[in-house]
């Protein structure tokens, strides 16, 4: 049975892989231009990712070995939603057992598409404050170090590649501006 798409048109679709992380699909379709073809995405659980903000300005970093890279990076808190868990409800599981962290303060900063041309898997974007401090519950997966750094330096870390990781980059200059627009002096206050 054939639908629309947008101005796409969708003969079949065939689920060709999935794990417990992805599912990739492909579709046999009719494109724009009226020419047959096909077109291939990967959805991805969606998720959430924390930037942690303590009362002295400083923000709460994680740095992990990414497999896909091949090397470390640094990043905001960041995981997976499980399903029908609400976004904010992952944020605070993941803040706790990433880095040990629970915040009474929490700010929805909207969502990011980590990729609309093939990948659907959206991320939710929150600031946490007013935190305290407690164990950490990493899964078996994770060896992450914590990095505690100023605001301003984790802003400098963006504009200057340090930090890649997509979700990371739009949460902390999001917030960034979110603090500057409040007329706060120090962003971290």
């Amino acid at each position: 049975m054939t639908r629309e798409h947008g101005p796409w048109t969708i003969e079949r679709s065939e689920e060709v892989y999935r794990n417990p992380f992805i599912a990739v699909r492909e579709d046999r379709v009719w494109q724009p231009d009226g020419q047959p073809g096909s077109y291939a995405t990967v959805a991805l659980p969606s998720g959430v990712a924390v930037l942690a903000l303590d009362a002295d300005g400083q923000v709460h970093l994680t740095r992990q070995f990414r497999y896909a890279l091949g090397r470390e990076s640094v990043e905001v808190v960041s995981g997976g939603r499980a399903e029908g868990e609400a976004a904010l409800d992952a944020a605070q599981r993941e803040l706790r057992e990433e880095v040990g962290i629970v915040a009474r303060d929490w700010s929805d900063l909207g969502a990011l598409d980590l990729d609309t041309a093939i990948v659907h898997g959206p991320v939710r974007l929150f600031l946490a404050r007013a935190l305290t401090f407690t164990d950490t519950e990493r899964e078996g997966t994770e060896t992450i170090t914590t990095l505690r750094v100023p605001f301003a330096t984790a802003v400098q870390m963006v504009l200057d590649g340090a930090i890649t990781h997509g979700p990371s980059c739009v949460l902390i200059l999001k917030a960034w501006q979110r603090a500057s627009k409040a007329g706060l002096r120090d962003p971290g206050r």
